[in-house]
């Protein structure tokens, strides 16, 4: 898996509830019992792309507001990525052995972004269940951010962006053993599955 970079985006907004969890983890016998917070739509969001790998991060995007992520925006965001595989990973850049991993939203899967890549050289790796950014790196992102009210949007990206780099590269090295895992799981327990249908049919 040293090879792969994986990809996926985000909406990080302007305040986020605390879970339960956060809030009976500061909460002690003698704290007074506090109302639910109400939940009301943020004044401002802003959606992140994130690039990483095995060793670290390798891009982050945050995509301009009011801008779709549509294939011609995509298109440049790839563009960008290539040129800082080509920095920040020269030797997968020279041996061209980095494989792309992303999601199956419409704008990656659309046909001119198929053939970019294919012209590119690249080749991308189906997008697996259970994947880094949704079990990983979001999740330690949104609960850091958790409970605090930005009072601007640069507020949020610089600390969003404090916490993607306050991650080592142990962080991600774990991250990636636990999507191998997550994915040997997936593949026994879909062996599980076809095998007892053919138990039934037979």
């Amino acid at each position: 898996m040293e090879n792969i970079i994986t990809c996926d985006e985000t909406w990080l907004f302007q305040y986020d509830v605390e879970t339960k969890r956060q809030y009976m983890h500061w909460k002690t016998p003698a704290t007074p019992r506090m109302k639910k917070a109400r939940m009301f739509k943020s004044k401002f969001k802003a959606m992140l792309v994130v690039f990483f790998d095995i060793n670290g991060i390798v891009m982050t995007e945050w995509v301009p507001e009011g801008q779709t992520v549509n294939q011609h925006y995509y298109l440049t965001v790839l563009a960008t990525l290539r040129e800082r595989v080509r920095k920040k990973r020269p030797m997968l850049w020279k041996n061209k052995s980095w494989i792309l991993h992303q999601n199956n939203a419409p704008a990656h899967n659309a046909l001119s972004l198929k053939r970019y890549l294919a012209a590119k050289g690249t080749p991308v790796l189906e997008h697996a269940p259970y994947s880094p950014c949704d079990f990983y790196l979001f999740s330690k992102i949104k609960s850091a951010l958790k409970g605090t009210r930005f009072e601007s949007m640069e507020e949020v990206k610089r600390k969003s962006t404090e916490h993607l780099n306050g991650l080592t590269k142990t962080d991600f090295q774990h991250c990636f053993e636990q999507w191998k895992k997550r994915m040997k799981r997936c593949v026994v327990l879909a062996e599980e599955y076809i095998e007892g249908e053919h138990s039934v049919v037979e």
